[in-house]
């Protein structure tokens, strides 16, 4: 499995390393075969909202290629929705198998295109925003709808990387990495298209 992570000026960290921590655990505990990631950036390097500098390690990569392509959230989310260059790579993930966003992340997600019909969510500062997106703004920490997954606030990330570690694996290894990341929230066996 490949995952694409996509980072981007002005995102909240917090939104990719909570996510970022849980669903790497498929690696390290080896829950599924050949699990490989990648930073994914339309520069080489980027600044979070308070200033931290991140590297990407592919700029500007076709994000189709790979099978989950992660977008956190971020304040900057409300004025990249609307730059032609980054929504034309956003947009590239058409072919990726699973969507998945924390946040904000989902108006991009939504102004990709990828939400047409879709029940979705996002932070609740921003359910008004996402409505035209979106068949149904759902009130909820994560927010299934076939293979788009989408999460609420900053802290929903970590219930989204144990969701999508469930989804891909088992309560099992979900319960495993629950109890390694020390984190007591996420009830494990709760998969359904509408996790609240």
């Amino acid at each position: 499995m490949k995952i694409g992570f996509v980072l981007f000026d002005g995102m909240t960290s917090m939104d990719f390393a909570r996510f970022y921590e849980a669903i790497t655990w498929l690696a390290i505990l080896k829950a599924k075969e050949n699990v490989t990631w990648a930073f994914c950036a339309d520069k080489l390097e980027v600044t979070d909202d308070r200033g931290l500098k991140m590297k990407a390690n592919e700029v500007l990569p076709d994000l189709g290629r790979f099978d989950l392509v992660f977008l956190p959230g971020g304040i900057s989310t409300r004025k990249l929705r609307y730059d032609e260059n980054f929504m034309g790579w956003i947009q590239t993930a058409d072919t990726a198998f699973y969507k998945v966003s924390v946040c904000t992340g989902a108006l991009l997600l939504g102004e990709a295109g990828f939400l047409n019909g879709k029940k979705a969510t996002t932070n609740s500062s921003a359910y008004e925003l996402l409505t035209p997106y979106c068949a149904e703004v759902i009130k909820a920490r994560v927010v299934r709808d076939g293979n788009i997954i989408t999460a609420g606030g900053v802290t929903s990330s970590i219930d989204l990387g144990l969701y999508m570690v469930e989804m891909l694996t088992n309560s099992e290894i979900a319960l495993q990495v629950q109890r390694k990341m020390e984190y007591p929230y996420y009830q494990v066996g709760n998969l359904s298209d509408t996790y609240m």
